[in-house]
């Protein structure tokens, strides 16, 4: 018997909760599950999700992250119309504002199973108490309606325990997948990696420090051209590059003119080919002020790229502070730029983070994490009374390790 499974999410930018969502949907097995994706407002990877052969893409514009009352209401009405269309056996939310639309859309229209994977809480430092209070009861509310939770990281998993979200026995810490292959594997050489770091105005004897994210609140771009003003003032032969875009450039632009870092910061914008652009760097850095468990991180690790970043999420569970890199606190700019500052200026501590790297444990590749998702699947299915055609042997929830 094949099951309609339908992964929601708000928007198809390029970041963590995409990939994984167009991963699944991209290689389900076709002779069990039948693979939908919806999404919501236009996004950069539109296009990706319209060529994926047997995937039925849907999109809802009214579905779109900013709070907007009426707008969520049309949404939550489209949803549902379009999931009872659709008899789904699953759906699979992803990402905050998807997460509570989708699943209530969901429960409206009559699907046995709801899951909600958490990349990340929508809950964020930077909001007043009272709107955090009032989302995390806005996910308790939806949580009476959720039949299993997905935690990225063992970090999201005790905040959700803590803040009691869900329980034990209706979550499993399942990792985002990262393509090890793609990284792994040489991408570069020399020449190319020369002509690479040209194009954003860096020569032979630079030491290039970048990251790859969007423009956004969540990754801090102000914070990286704070950091790089301290590490420019000490380090003549450091270069800095932002590979992503996103409504903060504006803010980053000034805030990079403010330092005078013209010619020592560039915003590449997004691109395709992240596994060379981690060839083409000396240093990755990730000022993130917070995140679920940041891919990029492992994108780095498995490119044997030492990083500086923060230990935000499940950044922890991503790099092992002192062996790939360094952690230091969000928003600490004097010492995230002091870790940058003694990494450049240190080559064989670079050599060594190098050396450490090269791989990431299993868990995190693509295809172990479609499995235990897959897992996770029939194992519902099977307690829902529904036949999944699959072996329905039990999925253990893993259970949360303090770090």
């Amino acid at each position: 018997m094949t099951h309609t499974i339908c992964q929601i999410i708000t928007r198809l930018e390029l970041g963590g909760a995409q990939q994984t969502a167009l991963y699944v949907v991209a290689h389900l097995d076709r002779s069990r599950f039948r693979p939908v994706l919806i999404s919501g407002e236009p996004g950069m990877l539109d296009a990706e999700a319209k060529a994926l052969r047997d995937v039925a893409f849907h999109q809802v514009p009214s579905l779109v992250r900013p709070i907007r009352p009426w707008r969520d209401l049309r949404a939550l009405f489209e949803l549902t119309r379009l999931l009872e269309k659709l008899t789904p056996a699953i759906v699979h939310t992803h990402s905050s504002k998807a997460g509570i639309l989708g699943r209530w859309a969901a429960w409206l229209a009559g699907v046995p199973i709801i899951i909600h994977t958490i990349h990340g809480y929508g809950v964020t430092p930077s909001q007043q108490a009272w709107l955090r209070w009032l989302l995390i009861g806005l996910e308790r509310l939806t949580g009476l309606i959720t039949t299993h939770w997905i935690a990225v990281s063992e970090a999201d998993a005790v905040k959700g325990l803590r803040w009691k979200l869900f329980r034990r026995g209706t979550f499993a810490v399942i990792r985002p997948g990262v393509d090890t292959e793609a990284f792994l594997l040489p991408q570069l050489s020399d020449s190319d990696r020369d002509q690479m770091r040209a194009e954003w105005g860096v020569g032979p004897p630079h030491l290039l420090v970048g990251t790859v994210a969007p423009l956004k609140p969540q990754k801090a771009p102000q914070d990286f051209v704070a950091v790089a003003a301290r590490v420019c003032a000490q380090v003549p032969a450091a270069r800095f590059v932002w590979v992503g875009d996103g409504e903060l450039r504006p803010a980053t632009e000034a805030a990079i003119r403010r330092a005078g870092l013209e010619d020592r910061v560039r915003l590449a914008g997004w691109r395709w080919d992240i596994p060379r652009v981690m060839r083409a760097l000396d240093l990755f850095l990730l000022t993130s002020h917070w995140e679920g468990l940041p891919q990029v991180l492992l994108e780095a690790r498995a490119s044997s790229l030492p990083a500086v970043a923060t230990r935000a999420g499940g950044a922890a569970e991503a790099i092992v502070d002192g062996q790939h890199g360094w952690l230091c606190e969000p928003g600490d700019i004097d010492e995230l730029a002091a870790r940058v500052i003694r990494l450049l200026m240190d080559s064989a501590e670079r050599e060594r983070m190098r050396r450490c790297g090269g791989s990431i444990p299993d868990e995190f590749d693509s295809r172990f994490a479609l499995e235990k998702r897959t897992e996770l699947y029939d194992t519902l299915l099977a307690t829902a009374g529904l036949d999944a055609s699959a072996d329905t042997g039990s999925t253990r929830s893993e259970q949360p390790v303090a770090r």
